[in-house]
């Protein structure tokens, strides 16, 4: 697998370089590459209790992204999954610990605790006041002795930092992070592993299933069970996590493990939202990664007001998101004048039928469409398509189905609303004008033609620019012939499209020739596509 990196052997340092680069000078290093790895801010006071975590890299923006005012002093970081040495620990300490003490932030896995805790002995030997706290919030081993610590982490970094950050004593840094970690809970879920650089892929999890409580490092979780959508795999999660909030005022963290875009993580963050069991959340935002794994993790705490007024405070690093009450979706009403007026329904069975046998055809070819656009655009024309035939086919007992003009207008305001892209506001285009002439007296096919006519007028594709155009023009001055003489007309323009390299029209008009060619205008094939299946049913 490709990734952006140069060698694996320089692949943490260019990464912290380049943190450094984009900090705006708030962040410094220690001079001790490639074995000493320490992130500090530049502005450090040392007369307050500095805060340091860190643990293997793979994981960001944590730690190193959460230095900053109100977070983290320093963190000290390894190698891709790797604990940082003992040296690059007690280098930390030493660079940013004050009379004040400092508190190092642990995960809960044997290398962490080892130097990070090898490196506390040492600097308590050279004077420094240290105190050190192991986070171990994974619920998803509930019988591990050891339980892992992940993304509940960052709860301990926030809380902790706020109150360093205001000159709180040393024990009442630390004693908070030992209250935080007593009560927060964390689990994941994933549909992928991570790629490590370097390294191939492991190919753990297969399609259809998701892996529920897998460590950051890629380690396998509990179990793997059926993946059945955004919000069953979020309920999963919360049942596991459920037992461990007591009620009151809850804050849920939504960390994306990597790759799970934000559409996906905004559909999650809806299903926790319905279930009720967080009155506020920070996220969701890739907090504690795990390279490129296509998953995400929830941690719980029930907050003290003092713990909710420290994850309120604001801090400047741009990775971390602040908190947030967790609300019902606020709506308003539409303005005046953009709903359209509802036509009076009507019956027609010869026109319920064309409209079943059009939706019905869209809808099988969703995938076909899809996989033909990918190859000159972005693979969605036929779920568009098939969205608006979803739309349209639950609509059909709605609509003017025994008035023609009624109906074409119908049409034109449905698919508005429906159907989105381009493609929408064509057909749209293509019905209202349509509607139009047919209330000028102009028969099915005129109004159709004049519909047509529009469209070419207001997008400015003709045939010959590889649009759907380039099949609709032919099967509508075919059309007069019957059905089937549309549908040869349609397939014969759809075909023809696959020799045109160059488009002058569309999404198509910005992609490299060589992806055009022996493909079909995806557009045109589904209006092919459609008079066909309307030639078949109707016998012709």
């Amino acid at each position: 697998m490709a990734q952006f990196v140069n060698a694996k052997e320089h692949l943490v340092q260019e990464a912290i370089d380049g943190l450094l680069a984009c900090s705006g000078g708030a962040l410094a290093r220690l001079d001790g590459y490639p074995h000493i790895k320490v992130v500090y801010r530049t502005d450090w006071d040392q007369k307050k209790v500095a805060l340091i975590s860190g643990g293997g890299s793979g994981h960001e923006p944590a730690h190193a992204g959460f230095v900053g005012p109100g977070m983290l002093t320093a963190a000290v970081c390894g190698e891709v999954f790797a604990s940082p040495s003992v040296d690059a620990v007690l280098a930390g300490i030493l660079a940013v610990t004050g009379d004040a003490g400092c508190l190092l932030i642990v995960k809960n896995y044997t290398g962490d605790r080892l130097n990070f805790g090898l490196a506390a002995e040492r600097a308590r030997a050279l004077g420094k006041k240290v105190e050190m706290v192991v986070v171990d919030d994974d619920v998803a081993l509930p019988d591990l002795p050891q339980p892992r610590g992940v993304a509940g982490t960052l709860f301990v970094h926030k809380i902790a930092g706020a109150i360093a950050e205001n000159g709180g004593a040393l024990a009442e840094v630390a004693n908070a992070a030992r209250s935080v970690i007593s009560r927060v809970a964390s689990i994941g879920k994933s549909l992928d592993t991570c790629t490590v650089p370097g390294s191939p892929k492991e190919d753990r999890i297969p399609v259809g299933k998701a892996e529920l409580g897998l460590g950051i490092h890629g380690e396998p979780g509990v179990e793997q069970v059926d993946f059945d959508g955004a919000s069953a795999a979020m309920n999963t999660v919360l049942d596991k996590l459920r037992p461990h909030s007591k009620g009151g005022s809850c804050v849920a963290l939504v960390n994306n493990l990597g790759s799970t875009t934000p559409l996906e993580m905004s559909v999650l963050c809806h299903g926790l939202a319905e279930v009720g069991l967080a009155t506020h959340i920070i996220g969701p935002a890739p907090m504690m990664t795990s390279l490129d794994m296509h998953g995400f993790s929830v941690s719980i705490l029930d907050v003290t007001e003092t713990e909710l007024g420290a994850l309120m405070q604001p801090v400047p690093m741009p990775a971390w998101p602040q908190m947030q009450p967790l609300a019902n979706p606020l709506m308003g009403a539409l303005p005046s004048g953009i709903s359209p007026v509802v036509p009076v329904a009507s019956h027609d069975d010869a026109t319920h039928r064309i409209l079943s046998i059009v939706t019905d055809a869209l809808l099988d070819a969703e995938a076909q469409l899809n996989a033909l656009d990918a190859k000159s655009g972005d693979g969605d024309t036929g779920s568009t398509l098939a969205t608006a035939a979803r739309a349209l086919k639950s609509s059909l007992a709605k609509l003017p189905l025994a008035d023609q003009t009624q109906l074409f207008r119908a049409l034109g305001n449905e698919l508005s609303q429906t159907m989105g892209g381009s493609s929408g506001v064509i057909l749209a285009i293509f019905f209202g004008a349509a509607g139009d002439a047919s209330a000028g007296g102009a028969t099915v096919h005129k109004a159709l033609v004049e519909g047509l006519k529009r469209i070419s007028e207001v997008g400015g594709a003709q045939v010959g620019d590889r649009t759907m155009i380039d099949a609709l023009s032919p099967a509508l001055e075919a059309l007069e012939g019957g059905i089937r003489d549309a549908a040869i007309a349609a397939r014969k323009g759809a075909d023809g499209t696959a020799n045109i390299i160059r488009a002058k029209a569309g999404r198509a008009a910005y992609v490299p020739s060589e992806n055009l060619k022996d493909n079909n205008d995806p557009g045109a094939e589904a209006v092919a596509l459609v008079f066909e299946a309307l030639a078949v049913k109707s016998g012709e």
